[in-house]
């Protein structure tokens, strides 16, 4: 199994220039979730706040206009992950301050900054390491229906549409399981994810032939660990670009459960918004019926994001109206904490060893 420094090293800059923080997923996960110190962030557009200025769940770490604005570091990273992976031509020169300063880069794009010729040349001229999370293992093979046999129980976060929260409910569920003591642990699927815990395939990155296989052998991996796996979803199964990955996931992963991932208000699919979104009630019937030929798995609980709802009385509406869609308990997990789907979830995973006698 891949692994990878979490996030570069102990102090780190995360570049997010003009998208900071709506549109900079990977440097927000980073912010609150990576153990690595976050010294800076890059934006151009917001140079001299903080990202607590930005989003009061964020730590007051000052944003700077470029890396030659930035305290010392050990590594920069790249906590934009753009449609299509690629990179912007205007990073370049922050990539580049970077290097010769002696810093790592970590980036978890589909674009290979190890395959840059600049870049390459000025990392071995400066001894410093290119870290491509998105490069998966060239040893992956197909899935063989194994992760069945894990002794842990296994619950997928699968969503609406992309960047709804699936990653961000399932840290917090590990965050929240483990303080309940139970041996929980987190199975990252994306880029932003295997920045945050070290390890991880990026499923997207894989041979659409082998993208269950990936997701079967870090369960197999993470089972040998843990007595429950958190295993953070992609994508969506309506989505008209990256279905092929949510799919492999869930047939990869054979969850004992689900929980389904909305943001409140969405209509229609990010980045294709000439594409409506099904309602949701539909989302329990599509995902269940996919997972039933591996897993029988089925939607134990709902997380919605409310973003944009601030009162505290309206959100709970949502949230109250979601559970109603799902026929599931449901709870805004940042907001009022994921305490409601964790009770799901660990009930659910109590009411199948009751059934098995004590196995899956």
């Amino acid at each position: 199994m891949a692994e990878t420094p979490d996030a570069g090293g102990d102090r780190i800059v995360v570049l997010a220039h003009g998208q900071f923080p709506e549109r900079a997923k990977t440097a927000v996960g980073v912010l609150r979730y990576g153990d690595s110190e976050v010294v800076a962030v890059l934006d151009r557009d917001h140079a001299g706040t903080v990202a607590a200025d930005h989003r009061s769940d964020l730590p007051e770490v000052p944003v700077v206009g470029s890396m030659a604005d930035a305290p010392d570091a050990d590594a920069l990273l790249i906590g934009i992950a753009p449609i299509g992976g690629g990179f912007d031509e205007s990073w370049r020169p922050d990539v580049r301050t970077a290097i010769e300063r002696g810093c790592d880069v970590v980036a978890g794009l589909h674009y290979f900054l190890a395959d840059d010729d600049e870049f390459a040349a000025l990392a071995e001229a400066h001894d410093v390491a290119l870290h491509d999370v998105r490069k998966p293992d060239p040893d992956i093979g197909v899935a063989e229906g194994r992760s069945a046999a894990v002794d842990a129980d296994v619950v997928l976060t699968v969503g609406t549409d992309c960047s709804v929260g699936k990653m961000t409910v399932a840290l917090e569920l590990l965050e929240a399981a483990r303080d309940r003591g139970v041996d929980a642990g987190f199975v990252p699927t994306g880029q932003t994810g295997i920045m945050i815990a070290g390890w991880g395939t990026p499923v997207d990155r894989v041979v659409s032939d082998f993208t269950a296989g990936a997701v079967e052998e870090s369960i197999l991996e993470a089972g040998r660990d843990h007595d429950l796996l958190f295993v953070e979803g992609q994508g969506s199964i309506v989505h008209p670009a990256y279905s092929a990955v949510t799919c492999g996931i869930l047939h990869g992963a054979m969850p004992d459960a689900l929980v389904l991932c909305h943001e409140a208000g969405r209509e229609r699919v990010h980045g294709y918004e000439s594409f409506d979104l099904p309602p949701i009630p539909e989302y329990v019937d599509l995902y269940e019926r996919l997972a039933a030929p591996v897993s029988g798995s089925a939607v134990v609980a709902g997380a919605l994001n409310p973003d944009g709802i601030d009162a505290d009385a309206e959100a709970r509406s949502a949230v109250d109206s979601y559970a109603d869609d799902i026929g599931a308990p449901a709870i805004d997990p940042i907001r009022f904490g994921p305490g409601a789907i964790l009770d799901a979830v660990l009930g659910a995973a109590e009411d199948r060893r009751g059934r098995t006698d004590g196995g899956r």
